[in-house]
């Protein structure tokens, strides 16, 4: 996992060991980690978008 940037509060990796999706369980291309109550997503580069709630965050996944 390679970390793309990170604000406190929102955290993105790019997935370069094949992780896989806890909606899914493909592997996902980045991961979002997010504490925020709205996020907006640009998802131009998308194929598939899997979320996941956990209790203090929100997990996205892209695939694609």
């Amino acid at each position: 996992m390679k970390l793309l940037r990170s604000d406190g509060d929102a955290t993105l990796y790019e997935n370069r060991d094949e992780v896989r999706c806890p909606a899914c369980g493909d592997p996902f291309s980045r991961i979002l980690l997010t504490e925020r109550r709205e996020h907006s997503f640009d998802l131009a580069e998308a194929a598939r978008l899997c979320v996941s709630r956990e209790e203090s965050r929100l997990v996205v996944c892209t695939h694609g």
